[in-house]
């Protein structure tokens, strides 16, 4: 036989083979997710209070002018909030992806473990009593309440003979976000004056945030989505347990310090810019080991596009669906997280892990 022709049939057999498949399985869900991450870019751009048509979209980005009301409202207002979503939803999918494989806890995810709510309270006291105000000044106090939440929830998880199963991170962080819940109230009680503001920040919302915000919060967003994306080979290692991952090498305490200070960032970046929004680091994950196989290399690249793009198109359904009102995109997100959280713990496999 011609060597062009075993070569064409080795070919054929690669293609054919489980790991072919998966591999185009994986190329075909980047490029949809990439094609759909624009689509929902370019809608967010678009819809509003008053739906602005793509080629005046378009001009107003190309060609901004002061007195233009499409300009106004693109350039003010939805460009921000694009951004804005783009940043924070690549911030949350990589956490919760970070977080599972860490932990090796199917059900792990910055609001479902307190991560989120620890940010938020550190927030709400830098608000209330410290006169704090803006992003910059807020953002060091998320990085601090998400870091103690996370200590936290581990701790109380870890006590027993068995150690932080997953079922006990998940009690554990359901505990601790309920009481640290408590204490935002209380706050949130106490101080009147600023209620308003701390109540429109909580409940997790892109609109309202201007590219100051974005500025402010991105030097640390980056670092910590570049030292997420990069743990992935030792991610693969801790999937397979701390023995195996030491016999491969890896320095699983070094690798445990840097997962945890890549979640810190993005979780405490994501939250002093657009508040507590729960579920995001839940969905992603799981859609795309579903997707793209377990290998975290590629479920990392690929929650980074489809976080985005699920938070840009829950803010998009929140602003049409009670119109001339808009839901916010926490609560959105809550409607559409919380049966697939319910769906996931009463699998058998995840529950008895």
């Amino acid at each position: 036989m011609p060597a062009s022709a075993i070569a064409q049939s080795a070919g054929r057999a690669g293609e054919s083979s489980p790991l072919g498949r998966r591999r185009r399985r994986a190329l075909v869900g980047f490029v949809v997710a990439a094609v759909v991450l624009v689509v929902a870019a370019v809608l967010s751009l678009m819809v509003g209070a008053r739906t602005i048509p793509p080629a005046d979209v378009l001009d107003a980005l190309l060609h901004p002018t002061r007195t233009d009301p499409d300009t106004l409202v693109v350039i003010g207002s939805r460009l921000p909030r694009t951004l804005l979503g783009l940043a924070a939803g690549l911030a949350l999918g990589l956490a919760g992806t970070v977080m599972q494989g860490l932990s090796r806890n199917p059900l792990a995810d910055p609001g479902i473990l307190g991560v989120n709510v620890g940010a938020s309270l550190a927030v709400v006291v830098a608000i209330a009593f410290f006169g704090v105000t803006s992003a910059s000044g807020y953002v060091w106090f998320a990085f601090a309440g998400a870091a103690l939440a996370a200590g936290l929830v581990y701790a109380v998880s870890s006590v027993g003979r068995e150690g932080a199963t997953p079922i006990k991170l998940a009690l554990a962080g359901a505990a601790v976000s309920a009481a640290l819940g408590s204490l935002i109230t209380a706050v949130m009680l106490v101080s009147r004056v600023s209620l308003d503001t701390m109540r429109f920040w909580q409940v997790g919302s892109l609109a309202g945030r201007g590219f100051g915000v974005l500025w402010q919060v991105l030097p640390t967003l980056a670092v910590g989505a570049v030292l997420a994306l990069a743990l992935g080979r030792i991610l693969n290692g801790l999937a397979l347990g701390d023995d195996v991952a030491r016999g491969l090498g890896q320095r699983v305490g070094r690798a445990r310090v840097l997962s945890a200070v890549a979640i810190v960032l993005l979780c405490g970046s994501a939250t002093a810019a657009v508040g507590p929004i729960a579920f995001v680091g839940l969905v992603v994950p799981h859609a795309a080991r579903w997707i793209v196989g377990a290998d975290y290399r590629r479920i990392l690249a690929f929650s980074a596009v489809f976080a985005p793009t699920l938070l840009l198109v829950c803010d998009v359904i929140g602003r049409v669906i009670a119109p001339p009102g808009e839901l916010q995109v926490g609560v959105v997100m809550a409607f559409v997280g919380a049966p697939i959280f319910i769906a996931l713990v009463r699998r058998r496999k995840l529950v008895s892990l």
